[in-house]
């Protein structure tokens, strides 16, 4: 029987103010331009990225619901630590959303999504080529939203995206030099070429091997910590 799951609509071309914002002090956490424990204020964002209080207020309480930040009434906003115990729960969560999402992203993608699908793991390997760890985040933030988009399944989406910026975080904090970055970006590649292909066994079994990579990674770190 095909799947009748409606595709959604492209992503207007535009973006708000609140979308500005929120993109922006997202990638600002992600790559610790904010670090945790900073106290920081609308004001001081809003003048930061010459953006009104308004869409800043807007998009903290988004990252508030994503736990980047903590609104402390009449304190501030505190950016938000990283633990690695909660790491290690939230791939719990992670694990089997992502395998869903892999699965049914291999069966709906469009072939135009097939296609960014293959330019996002292009992307990732000339990334490692360059060193860069920026643009490998970018991307894989990239490949998180194009997965939600091709999986068509507002429920899963909504929760994927309560973890895509902490972890995220957590690998530009510790993978950032340890040389993670090929092994990671190859496995985030093979992923999107298996959804390329439409192989819906593949994908899950890619998102599987992802998912162990990053919770060895995880695990690894813990114990280099203490």
């Amino acid at each position: 029987m095909p799947d009748t799951v409606p595709a959604r609509r492209p992503r207007r071309e535009t973006e708000t103010l609140t979308e500005r914002a929120y993109r922006a002090l997202e990638e600002a956490i992600v790559t610790l331009a904010l670090a945790p424990g900073e106290v920081v204020s609308e004001a001081h964002l809003a003048s930061r990225l010459r953006i009104g209080r308004t869409p800043i207020r807007e998009a903290l309480q988004r990252l508030a619901r994503e736990r980047l930040v903590r609104i402390l009434p009449r304190r501030g906003i505190v950016v938000a630590g990283v633990e690695v115990g909660e790491q290690l729960r939230l791939l719990e969560v992670r694990r089997e959303l992502e395998r869903l999402l892999a699965r049914t992203a291999a069966r709906r993608a469009t072939a135009n999504q097939r296609a960014r699908f293959e330019e996002i793991a292009a992307g990732m390997e000339q990334a490692v080529l360059d060193q860069d760890d920026t643009a490998f985040l970018r991307l894989d933030q990239a490949l998180n939203l194009l997965v939600l988009d091709a999986a068509r399944n507002e429920f899963a989406a909504a929760a994927m995206a309560l973890m895509h910026g902490l972890s995220r975080r957590f690998w530009f904090l510790h993978g950032r030099g340890s040389g993670e970055l090929a092994s990671t970006a190859e496995a985030h590649a093979t992923l999107a070429r298996a959804i390329v292909a439409g192989d819906e066994e593949a994908a899950a079994a890619a998102s599987d091997r992802l998912m162990d990579h990053i919770d060895a990674f995880t695990r690894a770190t813990l114990d280099r910590d203490g």
